[in-house]
């Protein structure tokens, strides 16, 4: 028996090696060529909105929120007061009083230069040694000696009748006025003469001059000492800056109350930044919305839109570029993040109750796994925004979202939403008592309120996903669990009409459907997908259901009055039968695929060859005339079905009895199918084909057991039964088969 399964099962590993793609994780990420540019298109302009609608949430308020809109300076159009009772910091009164103690900081001035004062004293000798040869100069007139003193930079403004006394003096007393003179200087420049404050020391230069020397000599002494003083202390900015800034840390908070109700800004008043101020710690101003405002947001939401986007086309490409698909997920996008809008600023609670997680559930039953994570992580950035910029908020939403996404799976129970639920309020408590817990430990009651918000929305949100659930399948076309459960009912009008018109195909295909379930699940595809195509993929024998030889009475074929082309053209008929079926019954598109893809571009081969050997040479016949329309199955949930059809129907014709018989025909079919190419454009690898070939095997050898033949009637009796008459022989039921 091992010989002679390895002598089958060789040639169809040659022939898969040879045929079969290995595209798993690999499947086109662009769309086809003949419709690229629209799709890009589409893509662009859906994206657009998407930002556009996420960046306009994020700026403006989308309701009424009872605040005014005041800019300082403005005059406010009525009474605004207090809605409750507050007590805040005030930036700007604490700043105004560190203003006020920097200004008493008093300025902070360099030490004498003793440098200032040896430099001016030796100067003033100078002048004086000049003035004492002008006095000598018995040639020069007075108005020459004059003008020589004036000269002098330092006494260009030498009161004139002090001048005069100058010239007029005794040397006796001159000599004094210049030890007077020098003695003066040197005293004053001891002292702190601050930069500004010349005059100050000017006019303390009386009280230096001694009172020996006569009124005439403390004149002169007196003018000529004040024009040689000279600031000897500076500003130290460096010093006063840091004493000012040591003043300015040293002042306190400032802190402001208000009571409720009572008045911030009276009608009338202009606005000040101090009332901005209490508007803005109260929540009563609504800042005026600018053009500029919305550069961040729109550029944050595009920038969000576009990692979306590189992520589903790295990870489920599919979404992208099926328009349906896309705009499915744009609106779910849109219309949470104005839910968003709505509720996340509406206060402590119902930004808790905000239903984000349905989203999630959502795009994960409706367009896979990685569109829930990336929706959610989406939402949770923009509820962040929303919310002033809140991690917490942000972490919230997106957490939720991701653990719906996440332990969600493919949703073939309708608990399975409420399972994901329940994971949601786990979540979402644990985000708040991180964030909640140590702020509003001294506020219990608000912590408890949050924590119970929390948890109300995971069976809040599996309540709405499951509504919504039943309303996008049908508006988009998608497939979606409770659609295919729907679909999957005995009960379906169409399933019904296959029952009563074709009751052998209706058979047939349960008996395809078991088949192929049994190796989607052994293959982890889409199970309830693969079920339910099976059972519709041959729906098109409803038309002319006794031209299939398992609808037909024994003895009345109708192809044996038919000539090989115009049998194909009603046998490979069935597939445009089935999909106008289809289409007025409204099956989902996915549900379509399996009628036009279970038999892909196959050849009526019974046919075929018989018209060949009707016209004696195969030149004179054309093969296309013979081959299903297509496409080759595109997913591998098709291609089950495919070769679940084949090989049931097969092994039902062939009616082996040993389970090495029933490999033979597995084997062999599978073998053609690869050998035609009608795998080659689905996501099926030679692990996959393997695991498919056992578990067909497996499944058809319970059918083909040994049955014992009990004897007839007649047989126990010993009578025979008479043969009824006109009784001809079944035509080959490999019609049925093609």
């Amino acid at each position: 028996m091992d010989q002679r399964r390895g002598a089958v099962t060789a040639p169809l590993l040659q022939l898969m090696s040879k045929n079969a793609t290995n595209t798993r994780g690999n499947r086109r990420a662009r769309p086809p060529r003949r419709v690229r540019w629209w799709a890009w298109l589409r893509l662009i302009l859906l994206g657009v909105v998407l930002a556009g609608v996420t960046g306009t949430v994020m700026v403006l308020p989308l309701l009424p929120t009872g605040r005014v809109v005041l800019e300082e300076g403005d005059v406010a159009p009525e009474d605004i007061r207090a809605p409750r009772s507050i007590t805040y910091e005030s930036a700007i009164l604490r700043m105004e009083e560190q203003e006020r103690a920097a200004a008493a900081v008093r300025p902070i001035y360099t030490r004498p230069d003793p440098a200032r004062a040896r430099q001016q004293l030796d100067r003033a000798r100078q002048v004086l040694d000049y003035l004492g040869a002008v006095r000598a100069d018995t040639l020069a007139s007075p108005a020459q000696k004059r003008g020589w003193i004036l000269a002098v930079p330092e006494l260009a403004d030498f009161p004139s009748e002090t001048l005069d006394i100058l010239l007029t003096l005794p040397d006796e007393s001159w000599d004094r006025v210049q030890w007077e003179t020098l003695a003066v200087i040197d005293q004053a420049m001891r002292h702190q003469i601050r930069e500004g404050y010349l005059e100050d020391a000017r006019e303390g230069v009386p009280a230096l001059v001694s009172l020996d020397l006569s009124d005439e000599e403390a004149a002169v002494t007196i003018a000529l000492a004040q024009r040689f003083l000279v600031p000897n202390s500076f500003l130290d900015a460096t010093a006063t800056a840091e004493a000012q800034a040591r003043a300015r840390e040293e002042v306190s908070s400032v802190l402001r109350t208000f009571k409720a109700g009572q008045i911030i800004v009276r009608e009338g008043e202009p606005v000040t930044a101090l009332h901005i101020e209490a508007l803005d710690q109260l929540g009563l101003r609504q800042p005026q919305v600018k053009w500029i405002d919305f550069v961040g947001p729109g550029l944050l939401a595009a920038l969000g839109t576009a990692l979306l986007f590189l992520y589903l086309a790295r990870f489920q490409p599919d979404v992208l570029w099926d328009g349906r698909q896309l705009l499915l997920l744009v609106l779910l996008l849109s219309l949470f993040v104005l839910g968003a809008g709505l509720m996340v600023p509406g206060g402590v609670v119902l930004r808790y109750l905000s239903p984000a997680p349905s989203l999630a559930m959502l795009a994960t039953a409706a367009l896979g796994p990685h569109a829930g994570v990336a929706a959610s992580i989406f939402l949770g950035g923009a509820a962040g925004v929303i919310a002033d910029n809140s991690l917490e908020i942000a972490t919230y939403t997106a957490l939720g979202g991701l653990v719906a996404a996440l332990t969600l799976g493919r949703v073939e129970r309708i608990g399975a939403l409420f399972r994901a639920g329940a994971y949601v309020a786990l979540a979402h408590v644990t985000v708040i008592a991180i964030f909640r817990l140590p702020q509003d430990i001294t506020q219990p009651r608000d912590l408890l309120a949050s924590a119970l918000a929390g948890v109300a929305n995971g069976p809040i949100s599996a309540s709405l996903a499951l509504g919504m659930l039943f309303l996008i399948g049908p508006l988009f076309d998608v497939i979606t669990t409770m659609r295919l459960i729907e679909l999957s009912r005995p009960d379906h009008p169409l399933l019904q009409r296959l029952l009563r018109e074709a009751p052998a195909t209706y058979h047939h295909s349960l008996m395809v459907a078991n088949l192929a379930e049994q190796a989607a699940e052994s293959l982890s595809a889409n199970v309830l997908l693969t079920r339910v195509g099976a059972y519709y993929h041959d729906v098109g024998k409803i038309a002319r259901p006794y031209f299939f030889v398992e609808n037909q009475v024994e003895g009345m074929n109708p192809h044996d009055q038919l000539d090989p082309r115009t049998s194909a053209e009603i046998i490979i008929g069935h597939v445009k039968d089935g999909l106008e079926l289809a289409r007025r019954y409204r099956l989902p598109r996915r549900v379509r695929a399996f009628i036009s893809e279970h038999h892909g571009t196959s050849r009526a081969s019974f046919l075929y060859s018989k018209a060949v050997q009707q016209a004696g040479d195969a030149t004179q016949v054309d093969e296309s005339d013979f081959r299903y329309p297509g496409p080759k199955p595109q997913s591998r949930e098709t291609a089950l079905v495919m070769l679940a059809d084949s090989c049931e129907a097969a092994v039902r014709a062939a009616r082996p009895t040993s389970a090495e018989e029933v490999t033979e025909i597995v084997n062999r079919v599978i073998a053609d199918r690869v050998a035609d190419g009608q795998l080659s454009e689905c996501d099926l690898t030679l692990h996959d084909l393997e695991i498919t070939r056992q578990a067909f095997i497996s499944s058809l050898k319970g059918l083909s057991h040994p049955r014992i033949k009990y004897p007839s009637k007649e047989q126990e009796t010993g009578e025979r039964k008479p043969e009824a008459k006109g009784r001809r022989k079944v035509s080959d039921s490999r019609l049925s088969r093609s």
